[in-house]
């Protein structure tokens, strides 16, 4: 007859969130997609300007291509680039300011 009591099964199941060795996947700010991450390390307009959130095809199987950085130009004059998840907001007030002017042109300001 074995004694089954000595063999204890531990699963790996959160007893609380101090006794983990490494921080959960929102701790990190992760997400299902690398693309929507945000660098901890400072990055220029030009760089973030070549980063790709998406590139791939969608339900339909057309191949769909998403910066993860929409640059744009402020009234200023001066440029910056917007998250496209974080900054979601304000791109969307931007696009709302698009105005045509009398001879059909697009009026961004």
């Amino acid at each position: 007859m074995t004694d089954h009591q000595d063999k204890e099964i531990n699963q790996p199941v959160d007893k609380d969130s101090f006794s983990k060795k490494e921080a959960n996947v929102k701790e990190r700010r992760l997400t299902a997609n690398p693309g929507d991450r945000i660098s901890e390390e400072p990055q220029s307009i030009a760089e973030k300007s070549q980063q790709i959130a998406v590139d791939s095809p969608d339900i339909t199987g057309d191949h769909i291509t998403v910066p993860t950085y929409f640059v744009v130009e402020t009234p200023e004059g001066e440029q910056k680039a917007l998250h496209h998840v974080k900054d979601a907001e304000e791109i969307s007030d931007i696009i709302r300011q698009a105005r045509v002017d009398e001879d059909g042109n697009r009026v961004w300001w």
